[in-house]
């Protein structure tokens, strides 16, 4: 029976252009949007920004922009990737929408009124610098484990700990350098840990679609446990969820508290709603009826392992508790590596999908490629060079394209672009069709590599039947007057063309471009294929064009550019990278007097340095010199001042600048601390241009 299906993708975080991991999981759901309308189903496929949240508003001041103009000039980007990868959305939005701020706000109003919403006053890190409190990234020290410094305020990236920011050691903020500092806040949490909630949450979680299959994969259900417990136990280990932030912060304001905002993980999938509304008011579609708690409408979502926790107990408890529907599906990926490591574009082993198609790659490769590795489970994806070219090569041009370039030739030569068969059909037509019922059901199941697998496997079985009948033979020494040698040549080219329209039905949702070019310039079929076209045996042709060339081992290479080494100085460091004059105008190098300095106790690092940088009064520095210097050493020197740094709160007073001074790349090779010292005859106040 037909279905209508609300489809979304991950919503990408708007401070940065698309990445191949982003790529990799909007092919994945558009590949299977296309089979599931050449199946005969609505499916309304739906994609935005995720435009919300610190990063996003401490990016755009730093860049002198406002938040919007920072989430426009990436969406500004967005049709160019999602165009050139063939990935056809039906409608992009972005978070920061007025049908966002309105639903936002009315789930939040409907988990009030179901009394699942309440306050507490929390304390947090707070930066005295800039005058906000700090999320977890936005603060690092050192960690309470294993002692590796600069880690984040959440978890350790060298020994994978977790903790609290309140745990760490030397904490500062990220953003100026500055001592956080505790401070009280009211704060709005979502009970996810209500009995209401974990028992709806156990239920949903092992619970059916409406195609009777598991809302989760195996993986992630055995994940929600170790979150729910089972129902014999007592307590699950659900916390609620604190869902607010306090000003300065760039989102939608929670209604009637002022200063406070949504955290960007409830509004984030709202936006998916947000979205379909969007596009449902541009295609005339009742919206309401589509996201209704009854709907017949199945709400499945395309995402990757790293944020299971939000979509599987957040997003569904949020929409029950509202008094909207519930997700059907939670199609979960895991994340994509090359040649088996982390992708890095450092070491060379990241992919830019620009590039890619800059270069003049064809974007149904990767489409392809894709598609052969991917399967049902909650499995990394391995970009490897090598296969990457074996399998386009191999499978796309030596096993599909292959068949019509050779069978087309005889058509188009000897009978001019006619298609005969002049035995019966039947059981070709069941052969066909069969392995288009299975390839289409393997689509439906995220099965893509066992979809393939299949597919090669028939054009394998049209090509060796191809040459088992070798019509190289019959067309030699060709003569008009044998028509038994005719009808045959005729039949066996036919069958093999109709073998690969079947293929081309088949791989049209992984290749859409080449399956309308096929459709459109061969077999003069005009309009997009659906899944009973693949056994409709085609009757003529046009001549055979030049479909799909050979990728060469060189556009690999050119793809992994290998990163810039930049060559060592004499000072152990390399050159950084290039700037321009107006990077460079931005630091305010003055000249300052220092004209008090003394130790600092309980470092043995520190000097502390009063400097007159003719501003009428004196500035305090902390510097890391003592090594070098005896504090007399210095008094009434001239030095080098950065005098716009942001002030930094150390434990030992507040520094509001930085003096400058040289040392070698590897102290333990050339040992040695130099403060820079101006030519004489330099004043206090004097502008380094």
């Amino acid at each position: 029976m037909p279905r209508t299906i609300f489809v979304t993708t991950a919503l990408p975080y708007a401070n940065g252009s698309f990445h191949v991991g982003h790529i990799m999981e909007y092919i994945q759901a558009d590949i299977w949007v296309r089979s599931m309308r050449m199946a005969g189903h609505t499916v309304h496929f739906v994609g935005a920004d995720d435009a919300h949240g610190a990063p996003i508003m401490l990016k755009a001041e730093a860049e002198g922009i406002s938040p919007q103009e920072l989430v426009a000039r990436y969406a500004a980007e967005r049709p160019r990737y999602l165009n050139g990868f063939h990935v056809a959305f039906d409608h992009w939005h972005s978070t920061d929408s007025p049908e966002n701020v309105e639903l936002s706000q009315s789930v939040y109003r409907s988990l009030k009124q179901a009394g699942l919403i309440t306050t507490r006053t929390i304390e947090q890190f707070y930066d005295p610098v800039k005058g906000m409190f700090l999320p977890d990234r936005y603060i690092k020290g050192e960690c309470p484990h294993c002692h590796a410094k600069d880690q984040y305020g959440d978890a350790c990236e060298s020994c994978s700990g977790v903790y609290s920011p309140t745990e760490l050691i030397e904490p500062y903020s990220t953003i100026t350098g500055a001592k956080p500092v505790l401070k009280s806040s009211e704060h709005f949490f979502f009970q996810l840990s209500d009995p209401r909630c974990v028992e709806f949450l156990r239920n949903w979680t092992t619970g059916n679609g409406p195609q009777n299959s598991p809302r989760l994969q195996s993986e992630i259900i055995a994940k929600t446990r170790e979150w729910l417990g089972s129902a014999e136990d007592s307590e699950a280990k659900l916390a609620d969820w604190d869902i607010s932030r306090d000003a300065p912060y760039f989102g939608i304001e929670i209604p009637d508290a002022p200063g406070k905002y949504f955290y960007v993980w409830l509004d984030a999938p709202v936006g998916y709603l947000a979205a379909l509304k969007a596009y449902c008011t541009k295609a005339g579609l009742d919206f309401d009826a589509l996201i209704a708690p009854d709907s017949a409408t199945e709400q499945v979502h395309f995402i990757g392992k790293d944020i299971v926790y939000f979509h599987t107990l957040f997003w569904p408890a949020m929409l029950k508790f509202a008094g909207r529907k519930t997700p059907d599906q939670i199609n979960v990926h895991g994340f994509i590596t090359v040649s088996g490591e982390k992708m890095s574009k450092s070491r060379g082993t990241g992919i830019s999908p620009l590039r890619y198609l800059e270069i003049g790659m064809n974007a149904e490769w990767m489409r392809y490629y894709i598609a052969a590795k991917l399967n049902a489970r909650v499995e990394d994806l391995d970009f490897n060079p090598d296969d990457f070219i074996a399998r386009v090569n191999s499978d796309l041009v030596g096993k599909y394209i292959n068949i019509a370039s050779r069978a087309a030739n005889f058509i188009s030569k000897y009978f001019d672009g006619q298609l005969a068969y002049s035995t019966d059909t039947q059981a070709l037509r069941t052969e066909i069709t069969e392995t288009a019922e299975a390839v289409r059901a393997d689509f439906e199941q995220r099965e893509f590599g066992r979809a393939i697998r299949r597919l090669m496997a028939y054009a394998d079985t049209v090509n060796q039947a191809f040459d088992a009948a070798q019509p190289w033979v019959l067309a030699k020494n060709w003569s008009e007057a044998d028509e038994a040698r005719k009808a045959q040549l005729q039949d066996i080219c036919s069958r093999a063309l109709a073998g690969f329209k079947a293929l081309t039905v088949m791989l049209s949702p992984v290749l859409p471009a080449l399956g309308a070019r096929v459709a459109d310039e061969l077999f003069n079929d005009g309009q997009g294929y659906q899944w009973q076209d693949a056994g409709q045996l085609p009757t003529r042709i046009s001549p055979f064009k030049h479909l799909m060339q050979r990728v060469e081992p060189k556009m690999l290479d050119d793809l992994f550019e290998p990163p810039a080494v930049a060559l060592p100085t004499p000072g152990g460091e390399a050159i950084a990278d290039t700037i321009d004059i107006k990077d460079f105008a931005k630091i305010d190098l003055r000249i300052a007097k220092i004209v008090e300095c003394d130790t600092v106790e309980g470092s043995d690092k520190l000097l502390r340095l009063s400097l007159d940088a003719g501003e009428g009064r004196l500035r305090q520095v902390f510097s890391g010199i003592r090594s070098a210097y005896q504090p007399e050493d210095l008094v009434g020197k001239l030095t080098v001042l950065v005098a716009n740094l942001a002030p930094r709160k150390m434990r030992f007073g507040v520094s509001e600048g930085m003096v400058l001074a040289a040392s070698h790349a590897d102290e333990k090779a050339k040992p040695g601390i130099y403060i820079l010292e101006p030519w004489p005859g330099a004043e206090p106040g004097m502008r380094i241009h």
